[in-house]
């Protein structure tokens, strides 16, 4: 399936969305509706791949105004709600936290989904796979466990401890393989290296990083696999959509999993096919709460050239490289926050930082506040540096002390916008 070309790939996508429209549209309320604005108030109505893309794109903030007025989980429900089996929620990093229902079938899928992300990584069966994650409401990492248990590996909760114990259940459970965000990954490096801990004499071979784009950028991967002495890969999920990218082993961006998506990406301001804009997604496989066409809100650019591992899949080159809404104007340079990430993790010495965005009379001006190792003049003119010669503008950095800035288990929130300058 992942080597299909792109004929009979575009014909199992025909046939599965079909399926699931037949499957879905009689009792799905808010599928119904979105389905009727494009003239497609009947399943027999699709006939066409040009009848789908007259489906109006959805977004966030219409989610959350279906749960707002019909509330706690609004009217995306395929089923009766005695069919549900699984409550889960996002982050919240971006706004109102959307809750999202999973019936059995659709949970199933969620695995089979995270299944793909962790062969791709080179897993298996034989695989001892940790997961430092706290097991709320947030989705996070839950399908991941079952992802891995689906694999046939040896799924380890890691719940209800903290960084030190996961370190020692780590090293006493002989884990081969972590599942985290990068910023833990590398908190739990900066723990272990306080502690006296080399993790790179663990068991851990591979760690697989998703909730932030930071396993794509260059530099936070080099720091997380010197750290760990293991191969990094990444993998982009959405609890509203499920897990759709996944790394192979030639490491040349994000694979989108089209067996079971339906990706687009378009010009966030028209709404027009372009090679780099808005990621657009379609799930294919979650029956009770599907999502066709919806916009992601991340930045994501096509890469054209084949990939060396023999996929055909759509491949993004550079993976997630950023939030649609999350980008700077600087003095009339475009920046991207993950632009700024992947120069501070080229120093060492930096453990951790927070980008502060604020108003100087009618600009915004950033701020990069830095835990620095040691003498932290140097580094931090350093960073200024780098930053004017890669992406020419000229920032503020400020040391702080460290262990003051705050360290996150799930998605980081290392953008901070202030109203004026504090300082």
């Amino acid at each position: 399936m992942e080597r299909l070309d792109s004929e009979p790939l575009k014909q199992h996508q025909w046939t599965r969305l079909v399926a699931l429209v037949r499957a879905a549209l009689p009792a799905n309320r808010f599928l119904g509706a979105r389905c009727a604005r494009a003239g497609l108030a009947d399943p027999r109505d699709l006939r066409t791949w040009g009848d789908f893309e007259r489906l109006p794109l959805t977004t966030k903030s219409e989610l959350v105004e279906d749960q707002a007025a019909h509330p706690p989980f609004g009217t995306n429900l395929s089923h009766p709600i005695d069919r549900y089996v699984r409550v889960h929620q996002t982050s919240g990093t971006t706004g109102t936290p959307l809750r999202w229902l999973d019936t059995e079938e659709s949970w199933a899928w969620w695995a089979r989904c995270w299944t793909v992300v962790l062969r791709a990584a080179g897993l298996g069966p034989s695989d001892r796979v940790f997961f430092p994650f706290s097991f709320g409401l947030f989705v996070g990492f839950w399908a991941g466990f079952e992802g891995a248990r689906a694999l046939g590996a040896l799924a380890i909760p890691g719940g209800g401890q903290d960084t030190a114990q996961r370190l020692a259940a780590m090293e006493s459970l002989g884990a081969t393989a972590v599942c985290c965000t990068p910023s833990y990954a590398l908190h739990l490096a900066e723990v272990a290296r306080e502690r006296g801990i080399a993790l790179e004499r663990l068991a851990v071979r591979t760690t697989v990083h998703a909730g932030e784009p930071g396993a794509s950028i260059p530099a936070v991967r080099a720091r997380i696999e010197a750290a760990w002495g293991a191969r990094a890969y990444d993998h982009a999920g959405m609890t509203e959509m499920g897990a759709y990218g996944f790394e192979c082993a030639a490491q040349a961006g994000l694979h989108v999993n089209e067996a079971e998506f339906i990706a687009e990406v378009v010009d966030p301001a028209t709404g027009r096919p372009a090679a780099e804009g808005e990621l657009v997604l379609s799930n294919l496989g979650r029956v009770g709460s599907p999502l066709l066409r919806y916009r992601t809100g991340d930045r994501v650019r096509v890469a054209r050239p084949p990939c060396a591992c023999g996929r055909t899949f759509l491949r993004l080159d550079g993976g997630i490289l950023g939030r649609v809404d999350d980008m700077l104007i600087v003095r009339g340079v475009n920046v991207f926050p993950s632009a700024l990430e992947g120069i501070v993790r080229r120093f060492p010495a930096v453990d951790e930082f927070v980008i502060e965005v604020y108003r100087r009379g009618q600009l915004d001006e950033v701020r990069l506040l830095l835990e620095v190792q040691g003498q932290a003049g140097a580094v931090v003119a350093a960073v200024q540096e780098a930053v004017r010669v890669d992406l020419g503008i000229r920032v503020e950095a400020v040391p702080v002390p460290g262990q003051s800035l705050p360290r996150y288990e799930l998605k980081a929130r290392r953008l901070v916008r202030r109203a004026a300058d504090s300082q």
